[in-house]
This record gives C-alpha cells, structure tokens and sequence, in this order.
C-alpha cells in the first residue's frame, strides 16, 4: 500500500491532536507514515504508533529547528523521493499552520505536483476517477464547500485542525532514522532566539476542540471574565471578535475571523456576536455552532444549530451555574 507522509509538529517530544488527526485522515487514503523532526523525535513514537503510524521516519538532525522552514522541505523531498521508489507515495498532509502552509507549497513545487491549502477533509477518490485523492475545502469566505483534487505529481495537502476526531488504531511501526543532505542555502538563515509564550492553561485557538468567543454585546471589557469561567469549565479556547479586539476589550491573539484566527472546532459557542461575514469567515466551519444575543435578528442566528435569543448576562452565568450542578 502507498504511504501517505504526515509532518509531526513534535519540537518538545509530544505529538500535538492535529497530528494525530492527520494520521486518522491517512488511513483512509493509504498506509500512515508520520515524519518527525527535531532532537526529541523519538520521543512522540509510542503516541504516534497508538494512532496507526506504521512507518516513523525520524529526522533528528538539530538543524531542523535551528533554521527556517527549507531543511525541513529538504528533507521531507528527499524522504517523498525514496518512498516514491519504494512502496509508493500516495500524498503529504500537513497541518494548516503558518509553518505547515508554506512547507506544504515549497515541498509540492519542489516534487512538481499541486498544493491544496485550508482542506476541511480528505478521502479517496472515487473508483474509476482520475484522481486517487480529495480534498474537501471551505472557501469564499465560507461560504461553500468544494471538492478540489491535485491533477499533477502527488498531492500535498495542508488540513485545518479540528478536520475530524482522532481515533486510535495501534500498530508496531517500522522506525527509520533519517540523516538529510541539506544544501547550504537550506542554513543560510539561522533562528538565533525564541521565545516561549506564556501558558493561560487553555488550548490553543486554532486546535481547540471547543472555543468560547465573546463580542461587543458583552457590552464590557470586564465580563470576558465571565467568558473565561465557561471556558475553562468546557475546556476551551477562548474567542472575541474582530470588534472586541477593535475596542482593546482582548488580545488580536485571540481574534476570530477573516483578519484573525480561523477555527474549526467541534463546538463553537459565540456570546454576544452579531455575526457579521468576517466573524463568520473565522469560524463557520465548526462542527456544532450555538450562540446566545438578544436580537433575533443576528446574522449569527443563520449559522446556529443551537440558539438563545436572551440578555447574555442572565444566560451565561445561568449556564455556568447548570454546568457545575451537572458535575456534581
């Protein structure tokens, strides 16, 4: 069976859900085989192998995180190249991060093939069709849904976290370690500091299974606290809209939107949000959305699954409340 390389974004030695998630999508389009970069690689192994990674190629060359994106894209070429002669390759995934989206595009131009970016999900191709793999992507502003499909060379696919829920499928892994030969155009730029951003003790937005956002009909930037209590019982990210962080009320960190952070969660709660087409650029593509405003009229309302026509501030902590009862 084709192998389908998933990038593990493992800098620390864990393996991150989006991962994870990608490794379940490659099962359904050929054998998972995940590439980990970095010092501590091995490390991610018995998670990686509990989710189905039957090969496990480790680049642990320090240079890979102590340079910029080009000796992971000469890597992961080299790696494509021998599988190609092997097994077979039958795609890339990657995550849709800043870091991933360009690997993804230097990679498919160096392997003459097509990138698809921002892919909601991923499948095979119908029997019979000229293409063995399908992206399903989210696009104008999400507003439609489309099925788009590499026609050229093998497809690499940049998939939004939250695509789908990762299961696990234990298997033994064949495990491999990688030394590249990187060009010295690959170290011409060196990453010379990083800095570690401090932990709220919340997930982050982009991989949140669950995000809480508020907006300007809070109607204060002191009852984010408000918001905050409920996400931390749900334990979720947190949210705010694009006029939320206009007026200084929370970080553009945590912007939700066209201009901010796309998301895709299983649960998108938003309180106090209008809904206007950038907030919902941002976050449409959720799995389940509820929203709780005032006016029946919101544009949030068209989205809604599940909605609360109520004065927030009555429904939030009322909800809260409820939550704790339940758990006792």
């Amino acid at each position: 069976m084709a192998q389908v390389l998933v990038v593990v974004d493992a800098a620390d030695g864990s393996a991150p859900k989006p991962a994870l998630e990608l490794l379940t999508l490659a099962r359904r389009i050929g054998q998972p085989a995940a590439v980990v970069f970095g010092p501590a690689a091995e490390q991610a192994v018995p998670t990686l192998a509990s989710y189905g990674a039957a090969v496990i190629y480790l680049v642990e060359d320090p240079a890979m995180l102590s340079h910029l994106v080009v000796p992971k894209v000469e890597a992961l070429q080299q790696i494509a190249a021998q599988v190609a002669e092997g097994d077979g390759l039958a795609a890339v995934l990657l995550t849709a991060s800043t870091e991933g989206k360009e690997i993804g595009a230097r990679l498919a131009l160096r392997l003459d093939s097509g990138f698809i970016s921002d892919a909601v999900d991923v499948a095979a191709g119908e029997p019979g069709s000229d293409h063995a793999v399908v992206a399903t992507q989210s696009v104008f502003a999400a507003s439609f849904l489309v099925t788009s499909a590499v026609t050229t060379g093998v497809p690499v696919i940049a998939v939004k976290p939250n695509a789908t829920t990762p299961t696990e499928e234990p298997t033994e892994p064949v495990v491999q370690r990688v030394s590249p030969e990187l060009s010295a155009a690959a170290l011409a730029t060196e990453v010379t500091h990083r800095e570690v951003r401090g932990s709220s003790g919340r997930p982050e937005l982009t991989d949140a299974s669950v995000v809480v956002s508020g907006g300007r009909g809070l109607g204060d930037p002191s009852q984010f606290e408000m918001i905050e209590r409920l996400a931390d019982l749900l334990g979720a990210a947190v949210g705010a809209s694009r006029a939320a962080v206009d007026a200084g009320w929370y970080p553009h960190s945590n912007q939700v939107g066209q201009t901010g952070k796309t998301v895709s969660p299983q649960l998108y709660l938003a309180i106090g949000i209008s809904g206007a087409i950038q907030h919902r650029a941002g976050m449409q593509t959720s799995k389940t959305i509820a929203a709780i405003n005032k006016d029946p009229e919101a544009p949030i309302f068209e989205l809604t699954d599940f909605g609360v026509i109520g004065d927030l501030h009555q429904v939030v902590p009322a909800l809260t409340d409820e939550i704790i009862r339940r758990r006792g």
